[in-house]
């Protein structure tokens, strides 16, 4: 797969601008707690700011497949950094929680979307490639990987530096990594304004949303539990260890969790499958919801180390079968627009879940905030199998000859 040409060059580039993803919500948490003395005004600021990112990614997504990547990816870093560099400001200068509110929108909502940037390359470069999968698989793993080291260099800049380092961090590497990967133009996927017409397949045409297409509003259900699932594990271990005494062994857990998540999505790269992504997702989501069932039931670190080892292994395969199913679902002209809508669901599902785990765990105890992952899933689960059969790939469609050189695309029901 890394042998594909070009590929390094948007590979490298892309998992430096994608660091700061995972540290943004840790930097506002550390440095407004830090001015402000609350956990609750520092959680607030943070989720304005996962909210906005949720919601604005997908429009996002759909400018840089109508004008390319780069016209949007070069103002978005930019606007960033200006809008970090505001809420530093007004968070050093005690500012009431409005206005760091009011800040944190454009702070979350300009942040620039690598992942599915880089996922749009793959999808361009591996069209009807058995090897799109492994693609896939690898930046699920090149994810997960961020999100273990990005909690951490950021952490570890705002206890050991300065509180707003952190952040600086985080709109240096914005900018660096962001206008670096924005230089590759010759791997981006053409845009959308420079597509012939009958680009339109299932459901987009010309300047069309991805969102038209029936099958991504089904797995945008299904990437609201996922995110359901990492917003619940990382609230209920914190809270439960919190419970037991044992707030340092944290860590631990959610990196057995992250760990499984990250071998499975190597051993999906790996398989050559048989089953198409259709029947693989319908198989791994129900695990992933079993996997979740017993997590609430747990009452040692060892047996909740264990649980969390197997949902981490569950949530791979039905990550990247999803990832993998914007291929055939929706045509190149809306691919980066489509995996921002499954990004910012898994956002969008984690700042859900997070509130709901910590309302629970608050007035329960630690242990029933485990049961927001099995809800998100479950009601994700049904909607799946009642709505499967949205997710079969458009028919090739049929070309009808009217004359020499006048061909016109077909679709057929």
């Amino acid at each position: 797969m890394l042998r594909t040409r070009g590929a390094w060059g948007f590979v490298l580039p892309g998992f430096l601008a994608r660091q700061p993803f995972a540290m943004l919500t840790i930097g506002i948490v550390l440095l407004v707690e830090h001015t402000t003395g609350s956990f609750g005004t520092a959680g607030a600021v943070s989720a304005t700011a996962g909210v906005a990112m949720a919601l604005c990614a997908p429009q996002s997504g759909k400018l840089a497949d109508r004008f390319g990547q780069a016209a949007v990816l070069v103002p978005g870093v930019l606007v960033h950094a200006a809008a970090i560099t505001l809420l530093m400001t007004l968070a050093l200068l005690h500012a009431p929680l409005w206005a760091l509110c009011l800040a944190a929108v454009p702070a979350g909502a300009s942040v620039p979307q690598i992942g599915p940037m880089v996922r749009a390359r793959w999808a361009s470069r591996l069209e009807g490639s058995p090897l799109m999968p492994t693609a896939a698989a690898f930046e699920s793993v090149t994810d997960e990987f961020t999100f273990v080291v990005g909690p951490v260099l950021a952490t570890a800049l705002c206890t050991g530096v300065h509180p707003a380092a952190g952040l600086v961090a985080e709109a240096t590497l914005t900018v660096v990594g962001g206008l670096l990967f924005a230089t590759r133009r010759a791997t981006q996927p053409r845009p959308q304004r420079d597509a012939r017409a009958g680009s339109g397949a299932a459901g987009t045409g010309r300047g069309g949303s991805a969102l038209a297409v029936p099958g991504v509003r089904v797995l945008i259900a299904v990437f609201l539990g996922i995110g359901a699932v990492f917003g619940g594990m990382q609230v209920s271990l914190t809270a439960f260890t919190e419970e037991i005494g044992q707030p340092g062994i944290n860590g631990v857990l959610y990196g057995v969790f992250a760990a499984g998540n990250m071998l499975a999505g190597i051993a999906s790269g790996a398989i050559m499958w048989r089953r198409s992504p259709q029947q693989r997702l319908l198989i791994a989501y129900p695990l992933l919801t079993l996997a979740t069932a017993p997590l609430w039931l747990a009452h040692s670190t060892a047996l909740l180390g264990a649980l969390g080892l197997l949902v981490g292994l569950c949530i791979a395969p039905a990550l990247i079968t999803g990832y993998t199913l914007v291929e055939s679902l929706v045509p190149a002209g809306a691919r980066t627009e489509a995996f921002t809508w499954l990004t910012g669901a898994v956002a969008l599902g984690q700042a859900a879940a997070a509130t709901a785990a910590g309302r629970l765990a608050d007035g329960f105890g630690a242990s029933t905030g485990f049961l927001v992952p099995l809800a998100g899933t479950g009601l994700a689960m049904l909607t799946l199998l009642a709505l499967r059969g949205r997710l079969a790939p458009a028919g090739p469609g049929r070309v009808a000859a009217r004359g020499v050189r006048h061909r016109v695309t077909v679709p057929v029901d």
